[in-house]
């Protein structure tokens, strides 16, 4: 199992102390648990690579660059 070493504040270090010893066996178990809700809680998800569809973003350029038809006039009413 690997190891790490953690350099915590003293009332972490204090609260730590505390949890360990009320609610688990020994530290080690303490840390383990603790690490584990840690990460879960953080909930990171694997990033994957979205597929693009080249339909959908060549129909939203074409909406995005295109003209209103009203603004293709000018104000005499001439192209």
């Amino acid at each position: 199992m690997p190891t790490i070493d953690v350099s915590l504040p003293t009332d972490l270090e204090a609260e730590f102390e505390r949890v360990s010893s009320e609610e688990f066996v020994n530290r080690e178990e303490a840390a383990e648990e603790l690490l584990r809700l840690g990460i879960d809680a953080y909930e990171v998800e694997p990033s994957e690579p979205e597929e693009t569809d080249f339909a959908e973003e060549y129909a939203d350029e074409m909406f995005d660059t295109a003209e209103e038809p009203g603004e293709r006039f000018d104000e005499t009413g001439d192209l």
